[in-house]
Formats: structure tokens, C-alpha cells, sequence
């Protein structure tokens, strides 16, 4: 006997158009989560790729030119601002810390003079529209943070370093702001003369020159930058070109962009698991139909492709909506960080990141519904007319292969499509061994609510039972869900913990003051000036130099910085200048872990203490030598001790330490730290004179106080933690759109035995308790499981990974966890209300 034909693709697709709603009823949970999660990706991948254009794409005006040329501690010398002029036109400016009165205030600046060129690229705009460059001598253009905080507006008066400007304007738009980099005080633009003028660049004064480059023929700024590097080998130069204008936003765009990605597609992922179950529940509608239509002759190929179409179908609907959703969000969040990175105004297609997204949902929807499908396809037709009754059992090896298949294209197009591929794959193999164990628990404790003692009274054993009866999808909801909570549970220990340890840690560590560029010749003076107005007060001073590194390793085979293709991200000493200082003794806060300190007025050959991380990081072995630049002049020194920092303490921290006699020579000035003493009451209070005192004794010094960073600090961590719980909220949110999956799902089964029930006398009352015992013990189960696991996996994030102490606020962490609980027992019964709804009788007709 010969085999039943397999029906053409056009019938099949006739069969299941005409089966189909438009408005796809029974398969709108699969449309939801796959909406759910394409849009978060596509809305991520296109915000992510935005901005990584506009910084490519506006990279010569953040640079302000097609290349950038910075040395610390002096001016270019002549032979290199000539090279720099053969290239093109040039501006040369400054950049240093200042401090800039005007009555009573007294504020930290970012001093930035510019020269008649500025900006080669772009115009500054002000708050009253005018277009301007460099202001007139004797002005300066005022950020909007400075005039608030000095009290100014345009005509008014300040004076920095002793000496008067007059306020020319209010900044409204500066064109090379974002390649500025950090700074700790607002922007202050005033011309290029001014800081020589007011003493702020004398010998050994921390300033940075600054030239921009705008060239007069096509150059490659890469080679350029080379060609310089070689021409050059030891003048310190930190070379950047209009293709990397800014590399700490692009980095930290990049991480936070695949960081989003990942979390939308775990969330995705966990959909997933919904998607599966509502799949099921659609089937499990439907089983009469395929049932008959078994028996009028149709095969198993038939089936799959009737119901492959239909779920295509609906699939294609939600992506392509939720490709449409990530569109329309993207101006609304554009817009909410377009005063701090450089976004597209508007609608943005950014077709890489919307296919990407389309290939993640449709792969998602194929590998959950493969088991459901599987199952329709595999029963012969009264297997699936008694499936009410008697659930059906797939074995898993029917579904295995092409679940997988789709599982290893996911993770293969998250790799491809990583800038990190490592960081990418610890993530997908966490995120898969969190599941996997979560899978696992909710087996483990299906079979243990089987083997427990049953409760006397009916509603509790009913609803003990519900967790172990054929078809109870308690596996799939621990998973989910779990994987939601756990989360949760994490973000908010981390975030309390990290909190309280800035919050009781850091304060009584870090210093009250830092002062940059005092006087070596008036340390006297300064500890003087402390004294007279804050008595009690700690001073800490200590050399102050800046310097890069340019090669290291055994001695006649040195590795040339420049010559790296790249730099680890452990390596980040490498990049540019540092901060260089010189001790007779191990600094504070550091301890030695290899090698000997060199002993007191050590006049031997120059030697170097180094951070044991960057050592590790780059190779480094005790007697290697290390050369660094130092103001121009390539120096060499050997590798003595390696130490480990500890860096929370705010206090003087240097990567690199060297004997006295290898940097004292140099021309440089002192930082200096000022503790304040406790107040009778225990607490820190700031004399009102000290920072107005240093600033008229010591006019170029620059003062900076620790606690308007703190407070920074801590703004700036709240916005990171509710920006990445925000992003886990997606990830619960799928874990309901499970639970609703997981409802709908064992919707006829719980029709059947709340009619039964009812008939025999249960009212609803009792059906409802029995509903909310069975969803109470779930909810039991899932904190018994989030809060251990979240607050496990925090632990190592917060002593293992960062290094601070663990202070979870416990009552925010279960309070956070309680919220998560009542929203998943909310949407439970909410979504099991219909069932109660049900009359009995109509529903035992059905059967």
C-alpha cells in the first residue's frame, strides 16, 4: 500500500487561512511576548546603533578637527607644532583645573582656552543664539552650571586665579564638548593667553596642551597619527583621530548597548517558554480539528504544515509590529539622552539592528513551538480527542534536535553580532545554567509536592495536588518566573549594597579636600593656611607629576607602546598620560606583594613600583625596565616591587611610584589632601573660610571637594540602577506573559475540574481559595528560590568582582521581591477569573 500524498503548500495554506481569525485568536500570548521582545531589541539595537553613527558621522566636530594632538606640563615644542602645521590649519589651546570666585562663591572649573581658530569645526552657540568662536580678551563664554553656581549672567564679574573676567555669554551648545572627556568642574571658556597671564601654567603646574588639527589635504588620520608616533617616539603625545573622537563614550555605549541586548534577549528567551504554552493552549483548542482531520486523511506532514503557516502567520504580525513599536520609542529616548550623548533627532531605520531583532523573535518562535507541534504531529487522531483526559506525553527526543538547532543559531547570531564574544558567551552560559537549574527545581519540587502528606481538609489538598497533576506547568513557571525574581533580587541587592557601602564606607576614607598644584616651595605655607582655619585638620602632600608610558619588558628587548595594535581593557594605564609621583616609603594604602621597597635617600639606579593588575595585565616580571615620557624626555627605569592598590579609598593612588631620584629633578608642584576633624556631635563640618582662605593664598591651585562628588556619585549610580532594573522589568514582564501562557494553557483542564467542583457543591468562594492556595504556594516556592539564588550571585558581584563589603538592605531586597510576588499572584488571578466565570453544565457539554 502506498503512502498518502502530502498536501501542496497552496492547500495547506488555504486550510490554514480559513482556520485562521484575523484576529488571531488563541495565539495572541505568542504575538504578545514576541511583541514584547522584538520591540525591546529593536528599540536597543536601533538607539545603540544611532548613536555609534552619530559619533562616527559627527566625529570631526566632537574632535573638533581631523586629528588631536595632547601633552601634559608644557607647550609643543618647536619642531613638533610644525609637523603639526605642515598637516593643516591648527588651534591651540589649554585645559587645566581652576578655581573662579565671584562674591562669596567659590567653584571648581574646567578651564578651557582656546586660540582665534577655535573651533576649526562647528560654532559655539549661546544662550541668546549668537554664533561665536573664542571670546574677546578679558570675557569668557560661561557653561550654564557655572553661571548657576557663581550667580552670574552675561556682563557680570568673576576672577580666576586672582584675575578679572567679564561674563560674555552663557553656553548653550559647545561643538566639541563630549571629546572634552571628564573634568571635575563646568566649563569656563576663556582665551589662549589668559592661564599664562594668571600663573596657572608656570613650571611644573598641571595643564594640559591642547591642538586640534583641521588637514589641508586628505589625509588617512590614521597614518598621520603613526607618522607622528615615529617622529616623535618619546615626546608622550595622546594622539586621537575624528574615527575616535570620543573613546570613553564609544566604549561605554558599546558595553551598556550589548549589555541591553543580552538582557532583551533573555527576556526574549524567557517568553519563549510563554510562547511555548500558549502555543499548546492554541493546539489543545484545537485538537478536535486536527483529530478530524487525521481522520479524513491528512498526515502528520499535513498537520505541521497547516499549523507551521498559522503560527508563521502570527509570528510575522508580532515581529513586524514589535520591529514598528522599537521604531516609534526610539525619538522618545533619544530625546531623553540628548544632552548627554550625541543622538539622530527623529525617527531612525536602522536596518542591521531591525533584522537583527526580526532573526532573534522568528528563531524564538520556531524552537518554542517545536515541542507543541511536535506533539500535534506525532499522536494518532483518538490520542487527541482523549488529550482532556488523558494528557499527552512527548518524548523529548522528538523535540530535541530542532530546539537545539534554533538554541545554537541564537547563540551563534549573539556571538557574530558581539563586540565582545567572551563577555557574550559567559553571559548565554550563565543565563543558560541559571534556566537549566531552575528547570531542574521545578521538576524536583512537582515530584515533591506528589510525595508529600496530604493536608486533611479539601481545598488545601486540592491544592497541593494542582501542583503535581498531569499537565501542571509549575516547571515552566519556576523557570520563568524565577529567572524574573531572581534577577530582581539581584539588581536590588547589588544596587543597596554598593549604596551603603558609599554611604558609610567611603565617606570616613576619602579625604575632604583634594588641592592640585601647590607651590613645592610654599608646602610650609599651605599646612599653615590649613592649620589657621581648620585646626585639627590632616594634610596629606605629595609629589605630582604626569607622564606616559612607552614601552616596558626585560631590558634590551622593550615593547613599544606604540607599536600595540590594541589595548586590553586591564591595560588602560597605557592610554595617554598618567598621574606620576615618587616615595622614599610604601604609600598609604598600598601593600607590597613582590619584590622590595628601595630604602630611604636611595641614590642608586632609578627603580619603579607598579600596580600588580597592570603587571598582570601587560606581563611585567621583577627587574624588567619600564620607560616612561616625562615632559618630552623618554626616561628608563627598573622594576623593583609590584603593589596592590586600594582604590576605594579616594585617597593618592598611583599606578606607578618611582624612587626619588627619577623624578625629583623634574619640575613639578605638590597634591595635597585635607582631612577635617570630627565635630563634638561626630560629624565633619567645613569651615566656612578654608576653601575662600586657600583660594586667595594660593590663587592657582585648584581645590575640589569630595562631597558634591559623592553626592554625584551617588546620583550617578541610582540612574544606573534604575536604568538596568528597568531593563530586567523586561525580563519579568516576560515571566508574567509566561504565567498568563501557563493559565491559559491548563484553561480546559481547570474548566473541567472547577464544573466538577461546582457540581459537587463547591461554591466559588472555595474554587477561589483553592485558585489562590495553589498560586500562594507557587509564589512560596519562587521567593524560597529568588532570594537565595539573587542574593548568592549579588555576593560575587559585590565582594568578589568589585571589592566592597556586603550591606544588602535586606528590607528593600524582600520589599523589592514582595512587590515582584503580588504582581505574578495579581495577573494569576486576575487571569483565572473567566474559569469561575464558566457554568458548569456548559462546560461538561464540551467535553
Amino acid at each position: 500500500m502506498s503512502a498518502p500524498e502530502t498536501l501542496p503548500w497552496r492547500t495547506a495554506w488555504r486550510l490554514a487561512r480559513a482556520d485562521l481569525s484575523w484576529r488571531l485568536r488563541g495565539l495572541r500570548l505568542l504575538v504578545a511576548c514576541l511583541f514584547l521582545g522584538v520591540a525591546a531589541l529593536a528599540a536597543i539595537g536601533t538607539l545603540t546603533g544611532s548613536i555609534e553613527r552619530e559619533l562616527a558621522s559627527r566625529g570631526r566636530t566632537i574632535l573638533g578637527g581631523d586629528l588631536g594632538v595632547e601633552v601634559w606640563q608644557r607647550d609643543l615644542a618647536g619642531p613638533e607644532l610644525t609637523a603639526l602645521q605642515a598637516l593643516g590649519r591648527v588651534s591651540l589651546g589649554t585645559r587645566l583645573q581652576a578655581m573662579a570666585t565671584a562674591g562669596e562663591a567659590t567653584v571648581p572649573v574646567q578651564l578651557k582656552a582656546v586660540d582665534a581658530n577655535w573651533p576649526l569645526v562647528g560654532r559655539l552657540t549661546l544662550a541668546d543664539g549668537r554664533r561665536v568662536g573664542a571670546p574677546p580678551p578679558g570675557q569668557a563664554w560661561l557653561a550654564e552650571g557655572a553661571a548657576e553656581r557663581l550667580g552670574l549672567g552675561p556682563g557680570g564679574r568673576l576672577a580666576i586665579a586672582g584675575k578679572p573676567l567679564t561674563v560674555g555669554g552663557i553656553i548653550a551648545d559647545e561643538p566639541d564638548r563630549l571629546g572634552e572627556g571628564f573634568a571635575w568642574g563646568v566649563p569656563v571658556i576663556v582665551r589662549a593667553e589668559f592661564p599664562a597671564a594668571a600663573g596657572l601654567t608656570a613650571t611644573g603646574s598641571q595643564f594640559r596642551t591642547r591642538a586640534r588639527i583641521a588637514f589641508a589635504a586628505p589625509y588617512d588620520p590614521a597614518e598621520a597619527s603613526d607618522s607622528l608616533k615615529r617622529r616623535f617616539p618619546a615626546a608622550g603625545f595622546t594622539l586621537r583621530t575624528r574615527d575616535n573622537a570620543a573613546p570613553g563614550a564609544e566604549r561605554f555605549i558599546g558595553r551598556m548597548g550589548e549589555f541591553l541586548v543580552l538582557v532583551g534577549l533573555a527576556a526574549l528567551v524567557i517568553a519563549g517558554i510563554g510562547i511555548g504554552l500558549g502555543v499548546a493552549s492554541w493546539l489543545d483548542q484545537r485538537r478536535n480539528a486536527i483529530a478530524t482531520l487525521k481522520v479524513l486523511g491528512a498526515t502528520s506532514a499535513d498537520i505541521a504544515r497547516i499549523t507551521l503557516l498559522q503560527i508563521t502567520v502570527a509570528a510575522g504580525v508580532a515581529i513586524v509590529a514589535g520591529l514598528g513599536a522599537g521604531v516609534l520609542v526610539t525619538p522618545l529616548l533619544s530625546a531623553a539622552l540628548s544632552s548627554l550623548l550625541p543622538v539622530s533627532p527623529g525617527l531612525v531605520i536602522d536596518g542591521k539592528a531591525l533584522a537583527v531583532a526580526a532573526i532573534y523573535g522568528l528563531l524564538v518562535a520556531l524552537v518554542f513551538t517545536a515541542a507543541p507541534l511536535a506533539r500535534a504531529r506525532q499522536f494518532p487522531a483518538m490520542a487527541l480527542m482523549r488529550a482532556r483526559v488523558s494528557p499527552l506525553a512527548l518524548p523529548w527526543r522528538l523535540a530535541a534536535l530542532p530546539m537545539a538547532l534554533g538554541l545554537a543559531a541564537i547563540a551563534a547570531l549573539a556571538l557574530a553580532t558581539s563586540t565582545q564574544p567572551t563577555v557574550t558567551l559567559g553571559f548565554l552560559g550563565g543565563a543558560a545554567a541559571t534556566l537549566a537549574l531552575l528547570a531542574l527545581l521545578g521538576q524536583a519540587l512537582r515530584r515533591l509536592a506528589a510525595r508529600l502528606p496530604r493536608p486533611r481538609g479539601a481545598l488545601p489538598r486540592t491544592a497541593l495536588a494542582n501542583l503535581h497533576r498531569p499537565g501542571s506547568q509549575v516547571p515552566a513557571l519556576i523557570t520563568a518566573l524565577g529567572f524574573g525574581l531572581t534577577a530582581f533580587v539581584l539588581l536590588a541587592a547589588v544596587q543597596t549594597s554598593m549604596s551603603a557601602n558609599i554611604a558609610a564606607r567611603v565617606p570616613q576614607r576619602a579625604p575632604d579636600f583634594f588641592v592640585l598644584d601647590v607651590p613645592r616651595e610654599d608646602a610650609a605655607d599651605f599646612r599653615a593656611a590649613v592649620a589657621a582655619t581648620a585646626p585639627g585638620a590632616t594634610v596629606r602632600m605629595v609629589p605630582n607629576l604626569r607622564g606616559a608610558i612607552l614601552a616596558y619588558g626585560p631590558p634590551g628587548h622593550l615593547t613599544r607602546v606604540a607599536d600595540l595594535p590594541a589595548v586590553a581593557d586591564q591595560a588602560w594605564a597605557l592610554r595617554g598620560e598618567r598621574g606620576l609621583t615618587y616615595a622614599d616609603a610604601v604609600p598609604e594604602g598600598n601593600t607590597l606583594t613582590a619584590g622590595q621597597w628601595w630604602p630611604r635617600r636611595y641614590a642608586g639606579p632609578p627603580l619603579v613600583s607598579v600596580d600588580e593588575k597592570l603587571a598582570e595585565a601587560i606581563g611585567l616580571k621583577l627587574g624588567d625596565r619600564l620607560a616612561v615620557s616625562l615632559l618630552g624626555v623618554e626616561r628608563e627605569a627598573t622594576v623593583a616591587s609590584f603593589r596592590r592598590i586600594d582604590w576605594d579609598s579616594m585617597g593618592f593612588n598611583y599606578v606607578l611610584v618611582f624612587s626619588p631620584d627619577m623624578l625629583a629633578d623634574a619640575p613639578h608642584n605638590l597634591a595635597a589632601t585635607i582631612d577635617l576633624p570630627l565635630g563634638a556631635d561626630g560629624l565633619k563640618h567645613r569651615p566656612p573660610g578654608l576653601l575662600r582662605a586657600l583660594v586667595r593664598a594660593f590663587p592657582a591651585a585648584s581645590v575640589v571637594e569630595t562631597g558634591p562628588m559623592l553626592s554625584d556619585a551617588r546620583a550617578l549610580l541610582d540612574q544606573i540602577s534604575l536604568a538596568i532594573l528597568a531593563a530586567a522589568g523586561v525580563a519579568v514582564l516576560a515571566g508574567i506573559a509566561v504565567l498568563i501562557g501557563a493559565v491559559a494553557a491548563a484553561r480546559a483542564a481547570r474548566s473541567y475540574d472547577t464544573a466538577v467542583l461546582r457540581v459537587l457543591g463547591a461554591s466559588r468562594a472555595q474554587v477561589m481559595a483553592v485558585l489562590l492556595g495553589e498560586y500562594g504556594l507557587i509564589a512560596l516556592i519562587l521567593a524560597a528560590i529568588a532570594l537565595p539564588l539573587g542574593s548568592a550571585v549579588a555576593w560575587g558581584i559585590v565582594v568578589k568582582l568589585f571589592g566592597f563589603d556586603w550591606l544588602p538592605d535586606w528590607p528593600r531586597v524582600v520589599a523589592v521581591l514582595g512587590a515582584g510576588l503580588a504582581l505574578v499572584l495579581g495577573f494569576a488571578m486576575a487571569a483565572t477569573l473567566p474559569v469561575l466565570r464558566a457554568r458548569p453544565a456548559q462546560v461538561l457539554r464540551e467535553l
